[in-house]
């Protein structure tokens, strides 16, 4: 007798610790995934950026961001991109590019042709900005064909 009330005591314990633990998974981890992402040393800020020097690898640059950037990479279509200019983004004089695209969507299909923006931060590509109107005003756009061969 004595032995089943001591089991259902370590049942209760084991039980109670669980919950404890999870609770406190709950509270602690997103403090942690804050720390990971939030973290002010990670990547260049523009804010910090002092004078920029030109992108010399802007094309393959752009490709491996936008590889990343892309939902679906493969398919792309009518892509050109202009050559690097000093813009000012943030406050800040960078060197930006400007990309025209028609992405492939998921479902197989084409949408409307995109722009975007390449802000390049200590000559490497940095990020793609959406909204492009002002950046890319005057922009001369070249084919960009390695953008339309580019795989998973």
């Amino acid at each position: 007798m004595e032995l089943e009330g001591l089991q259902d005591w370590r049942a209760g314990e084991f039980d109670f610790v669980g919950r404890l633990v999870k609770r406190a998974a709950i509270l602690v981890l997103p403090l942690a995934l804050a720390a990971c992402f939030g973290s002010a040393g990670d990547g260049p800020s523009l804010t910090d950026a002092g004078p920029q020097p030109f992108p010399d690898n802007f094309r393959s640059d752009t490709l491996a961001l936008m590889r990343t950037y892309l939902n679906h990479p493969v398919g792309v279509r009518d892509a050109s991109m202009a050559e690097p200019v000093l813009r000012e983004v943030g406050g800040r004089q960078f060197y930006v590019s400007c990309l025209h695209f028609t992405p492939r969507e998921t479902d197989g299909s084409y949408k409307g042709m995109r722009e975007r923006v390449v802000v390049f931060v200590n000559g490497r590509a940095d990020r793609v900005v959406d909204r492009a109107n002002e950046l890319c005003a005057g922009a001369v756009y070249a084919p960009f064909p390695e953008l339309e061969k580019m795989a998973r």
